[in-house]
């Protein structure tokens, strides 16, 4: 009977705790989505699992004195909410910032009057004291980690002040007040540091995550613009056979009609459009097979007027150069490299003076382009963070018009991982004095640099079918 009546009075419990859930529902709404509710739920299972043992241990293992039914009751309430927060949201429900903020209130207050019932800051499990506020500095946005440090802080202080003795076998002891000042001290620095430190190190990473987001984007973007080259001759190939039609009627037309009259003239206008729609679909079609990988491959010369032309009437001075030994490297056409490239070349005429230097050289091993300006160069802070995303070049006042037009920072960050997935390496150094200026120096291994145009006039490629005659136009029409 007491057994049914203890578990009767459980299952009112956590109903009436999962009403209260539900009561809070607007605090649990999805607009947060950054820390799954399922993690926050384990983690408190993990502090409850570990809070009952110690209090288990202490109070039979050995034999101390503590308030063990509270310190139970505190730990059931724990229990209980976790309880309810599993049977009202689904595994994969994610908190909003307010809803994640008030559970971890909550595991702050529990701690406290955990350790208020067992010698307050004397108990050596008040460092657990950081944990909530670690968690928060690693998914919340700052602010939230700051009230909730401040939260901890509050309750350490009125624990030095106020809290049940230690327990301990026989007599009660009680530690220096400056012992306890000592440790409040220790949890105030390590609520600080904790928290600004694992804040930093989490930002870093959804930077970093953002960034790499935006360079798919890019890349995607270029990737969908290089397509148009291909689209260009299937576009050619499949148009063959409708204006082949076409010009099967426009000469059954000119046959039939009379030889003089308007609409002999506007005949004569549609077949001589039409024999040039011809001519340029098919050379269309044979530019590629007459030159394999004219339109997927690039010489470095190339390669470097395709990214000066569309600067060369914007008034800043271009110098171009290549040379080196043996043959001039090939390199396949990538969308990701020449935007990696436009974009150096894009920063190098914005901080430029008058001119900039575009150099490319090789040898039997090496392929290497230098983008060199007459600017102010590189500052220290972008030298020292080359690589990291959020990391602009621009001056205070250009930095905040880039960010009203959109601008974050990431053009470097984007072209410098574009560019290292060719297997190039890129580094940024200032011009050595008495130069002045910003010099980028991109170096591939030449194998890298050449290996995707190798593959190109190896693939399979589909054949066209080869021009009907005038005959076997007039077949084909017949036939349909």
């Amino acid at each position: 009977m007491e057994a049914q009546r203890a578990a009767w009075d459980f299952q009112l419990s956590v109903a009436y705790v999962a009403t209260m859930v539900e009561l809070a529902h607007p605090h649990f709404r999805h607009d947060g989505r950054r820390l799954r509710l399922d993690t926050l739920l384990r983690l408190r299972w993990l502090a409850v699992t570990g809070q009952s043992a110690a209090v288990a241990g202490v109070h039979f293992g050995l034999g101390f004195s503590l308030p063990f039914g509270k310190c139970f009751a505190i730990i059931a309430a724990s229990a209980l909410v976790n309880l309810a927060l599993r049977i009202r949201y689904p595994a994969s429900y994610r908190l909003s910032d307010n809803a994640a903020t008030l559970l971890l209130g909550f595991d702050i207050l529990q701690l406290a009057a955990l350790l208020y019932l067992t010698g307050g800051l004397q108990n050596p499990f008040a460092m657990l004291f950081l944990a909530p506020v670690l968690i928060s500095a690693t998914a919340l946005p700052p602010e939230r980690t700051l009230a909730l440090g401040c939260l901890a802080v509050g309750s350490a202080s009125l624990l030095a002040l106020a809290h049940k003795p230690l327990p301990w076998a026989g007599q009660a002891i009680e530690l220096p007040f400056l012992y306890v000042s000592g440790i409040w001290a220790a949890i105030l620095l390590g609520v600080a540091f904790t928290g600004v430190y694992a804040w930093r190190v989490a930002e870093e990473a959804r930077q970093l995550a953002q960034a790499l987001a935006a360079t798919e984007l890019v890349l995607a973007r270029e990737q969908h613009l290089s397509q148009i080259d291909g689209l260009a001759a299937a576009a050619a190939h499949e148009l063959g056979t409708p204006l082949a039609t076409i010009a099967l009627v426009a000469k059954e037309l000119d046959h039939a009609l009379p030889k003089e009259g308007p609409l002999a003239d506007d005949i004569r206008l549609l077949r001589e459009q039409v024999e040039r729609c011809r001519s340029i679909l098919a050379k269309l079609t044979s530019l590629d097979q007459e030159q394999p990988g004219f339109l997927e491959t690039m010489t470095v010369g190339h390669l470097l007027e395709d990214l000066v032309e569309p600067h060369r009437a914007l008034g800043t001075e271009i110098s171009v150069k290549a040379g080196g030994d043996g043959p001039e490297p090939v390199c396949r056409r990538s969308p990701g490299l020449l935007h990696g490239l436009a974009n150096i070349l894009d920063n190098a005429i914005d901080f430029a003076g008058r001119r900039v230097e575009v150099e490319a050289s090789w040898t039997a091993d090496q392929v290497r382009i230098e983008i060199r300006d007459d600017g102010p160069g590189f500052a220290p802070e972008v030298l020292l963070r080359a690589g990291e995303p959020y990391v602009t070049t621009r001056g205070r006042g250009q930095r905040d018009a880039d960010e009203s037009a959109g601008g974050l920072g990431l053009g470097l960050f984007i072209a410098k991982t574009l560019i290292e997935r060719s297997g190039a390496q890129l580094t940024l150094t200032n011009a050595a004095p008495p130069s002045s200026g910003a010099v980028v120096r991109i170096v591939w291994p030449r194998a890298s640099f050449e290996r995707g145009a190798r593959q190109v006039g190896r693939e399979p490629r589909g054949e066209l079918p080869p021009p009907r005659s005038d005959a076997a136009e007039n077949a084909s029409y017949i036939g349909a």
